[in-house]
């Protein structure tokens, strides 16, 4: 199965109508394609959003009016004008319904980025991997990425101002890959996950999660997050830092 089939029945694997043989294919293709995982992710999420909206019925008011309107005069100027004032306040209300699932969506993709990106963290911090290229040059470090993403990562040495880069490594955060730079602040170490900005994707964010400080901007087409057990402002700085770069 290919991206393109994907893309046509994604409703339908959401939905759980696909048959067997479908679905196993889907999901096969899902297992080696991080973008149609993402793509999954994202639609199910509008799905739960879209359900949460609260449901309006029918006035009582306008169904009166509609069920024992006369047949000779089915359509009164009364009526009329009630049912514009209807049609104006359903109007009014699915584009605020809109507006509500969008931000809301948007929030819920963040929350979920941010989370990915503690995880990798902590396990990068347990695991033994922080690094794929261990250097605090950058000119060995950047290099080391093309042809491992399919893009080229900023890459700064901060070692004037405090905070000197200490290497790099793959990461996958929220379905997606991402370069992963490592930066040391005295003892506290400081991850730094870069990847292509997306249209329509959230603005710059500060939030702490389990202990750790996240920070996150966007800047040349790239979105940044920044997190460390570091405080908040010496995080501050290392962002401020990296952006008068």
């Amino acid at each position: 199965m290919t991206c393109h089939e994907v893309g046509r029945l994604l409703d339908a694997y959401v939905d759980h109508e696909l048959d067997p043989a479908e679905s196993a294919s889907f999901q096969e293709h899902l297992a080696s394609c991080a973008a149609c995982r993402r793509r999954v992710a994202e639609r199910e999420s509008l799905g739960r959003l879209v359900r949460s909206v609260p449901y309006y019925s029918m006035p009582d008011r306008l169904r009166t009016a509609i069920t024992t309107a006369p047949v000779r005069s089915r359509v009164t100027p009364r009526l009329l004008a009630l049912a514009a004032a209807v049609m104006v306040a359903v109007s009014l209300g699915g584009v605020t319904a809109v507006r509500m699932v969008r931000a809301r969506q948007g929030a819920d993709v963040t929350t979920m980025v941010a989370q990915g990106i503690v995880d990798s963290h902590v396990r990068a911090l347990m695991g033994d991997h922080l690094f794929d290229v261990r250097s605090t040059d950058q000119h060995t470090v950047k290099p080391w990425f093309p042809g491992r993403l399919d893009f080229s990562p900023p890459v700064e040495d901060l070692a004037a101002v405090g905070f000197p880069l200490v290497g790099g490594r793959l990461e996958y955060v929220a379905g997606r890959p991402a370069a992963a730079l490592v930066y040391q602040r005295r003892q506290h170490t400081i991850n730094l996950f870069i990847w292509p900005e997306s249209t329509g994707t959230s603005s710059d964010d500060v939030r702490a999660i389990r202990g750790f400080q996240l920070r996150h901007w966007s800047h040349d087409g790239m979105s940044f997050w920044a997190v460390s057990d570091l405080n908040d402002a010496e995080l501050a700085d290392f962002e401020r830092a990296l952006q008068h770069q």
